[in-house]
Formats: structure tokens, C-alpha cells, sequence
């Protein structure tokens, strides 16, 4: 079966009008699809609303139990049920899952490490394709809030970038899937203030290359080695590209070996 997913996040999210427009490219892909959302922003937002302070080291939140409560209610709920609602006034029958619901990803807390400690945030153990696949078979779209459980009874804040990239690879096992990260951006930038400066191809050694030398950065890090890990396990094409190209010319960055 040929698969899609669609990871969509940053300012994205958080505007309207660039939403609407991506959902309506995400309409347009044939075959079965998936879409997982971020909402970081927003969770800060609602964070400093109710006087809890946001917490980041290195681009990455700490999630401390009050911090787990407002992720799990912004990004389960306030995030995820618009935009399965969007879908479905669309015409795209939609529904919204955390890797609780179904047991679909169980994940584990991550270790305290260099004295860092990120509290209730999840690396991703497992992913359940055959879950999943109950869900697609029958015609529904899953779309994958950015929250992992445990298998104990604990919700996880877990990033949305790796359970686009996990998810990918547990299908991959049976499927063709492609894999497409959408954000602001036309793609990976060599200038970052020219938005026609995309790179067309990230092969593993050119990206060693560029973020030895500075040309990729921050946030962009995690999401390269993200699809650089999906296309390695066989996932069968990875994109980065801007969220009005979704569903049109699959424009952007190609993630390849």
C-alpha cells in the first residue's frame, strides 16, 4: 500500500490561513495518508496564560508535571480536535489520536543526561503499524498529536518531527511511504533569508558537511536526522517543503542516501 505522512508544525499551526491551505493540499494526496501536528507555540501560549513558566535547553521544552498537564490538554485536545474538525469539513474523515489511544506508541521517559533533565518528555519505543493500518483499511485518516505514553499510565511530551520519522519506518516495514515535513519555509535554505536559496538534494554526508560549517542549525538539526533516520530504514521518499506546496509539485528538500 502506498502511504503518506504528513508532519506539520511551527507558525503553521498557529496561523489559519497557512493551516486551511495545507489541509486542503493534504486533501489532495491519493491514497491512504496520515497527518502529525506540533503545536509547540501554542502551548506556550496557554503555559504563560496560567503562569507556568516555559522551560527550553537547546530548541527542546522540559516538561515538568504542570507543564504535562497544558501539553496534554493543548496538544491532545485544543490542537488536535480543530484540526480533525478542519478535516472533516473537508470532506476528510479524520480522527485524532495520542500514542495512548489504541496503545499505538508507547514510549519510555528519557534519561537524565549531561545533567540535563527533560521530565515527561518520551523517546519513542514502538510504533504499532498494524494499529494503524485498522484504522486506514477502514478509510480513516489518523492524525497524531505530538504526545507518546509510557505503557504505565503516563503521558509523554514526545517531539512531533521524531513520531512523523517513527511512524514512517514502522509502515515502511510493508508499505511505500513517503514522508513530508512541512513548515514555513520552501525547504532547507543555504541563506536563510533567501527563500530561493532551497537545497534541492541533503544526502547524510552533505549534511555532516553543511552543519559543520554552520549552513544548518537549531531546530532544523533534529528534523534532518529525523528524515535522514526514516529514509535509512526505508522509508521510500522524504521531503521537506513549504505547507501551500503540499498536495501540488512536491517541491522542497529531498532527504536521499
Amino acid at each position: 500500500m502506498d502511504i503518506t505522512i504528513v508532519k506539520v508544525g511551527g507558525a503553521v499551526v498557529e496561523d489559519p490561513a497557512q493551516l486551511a491551505t495545507l489541509l486542503e493540499g493534504f486533501k489532495k494526496i491519493e491514497g491512504a495518508k496520515i497527518l502529525v501536528h506540533g503545536g509547540g507555540r501554542r502551548a506556550t501560549k496557554v503555559a504563560a496564560a496560567l503562569g507556568i513558566e516555559s522551560k527550553m535547553v537547546g530548541g527542546r521544552r522540559i516538561t515538568d508535571a504542570d507543564m504535562l498537564e497544558v501539553v496534554t490538554m493543548v496538544y491532545g485536545g485544543l490542537v488536535n480536535k480543530n484540526i480533525v474538525a478542519q478535516l472533516q469539513a473537508i470532506g476528510v474523515d479524520a480522527i485524532g489520536l495520542t500514542g495512548a489511544d489504541m496503545n499505538v506508541i508507547r514510549s519510555h521517559r528519557r534519561p537524565v543526561k549531561d545533567g540535563i533533565d527533560f521530565g515527561f518528555v518520551g523517546d519513542v519505543d514502538t510504533v504499532d503499524a498494524a494499529r494503524l493500518h485498522t484504522l486506514i483499511d477502514a478509510q480513516l485518516t489518523p492524525v497524531l498529536a505530538p504526545l507518546t505514553f509510557d505503557g504505565a499510565g503516563t503521558m509523554l511530551n514526545t517531539n512531533a518531527d521524531t513520531i512523523a520519522s517513527e511512524t514512517a519506518r514502522a509502515l515502511a516495514k510493508a508499505d511505500n511511504v513517503t514522508l513530508v515535513y512541512c513548515f514555513e519555509k520552501p525547504g532547507v535554505l543555504a541563506n536563510p533569508d533567501d527563500d530561493n536559496s532551497v537545497i534541492p538534494t541533503i544526502t547524510r554526508s552533505l549534511f555532516q558537511r553543511l552543519t559543520a560549517d554552520g549552513t544548518i542549525s537549531g531546530g532544523m538539526l533534529p528534523k534532518i536526522e529525523n528524515a535522514l533516520a526514516a529514509v535509512e530504514a526505508g522509508v521510500k521518499k522524504v521531503v521537506i517543503t513549504k505547507a501551500d506546496c503540499l498536495g501540488t509539485n512536491n517541491s522542497g528538500t529531498t532527504i536521499s542516501l
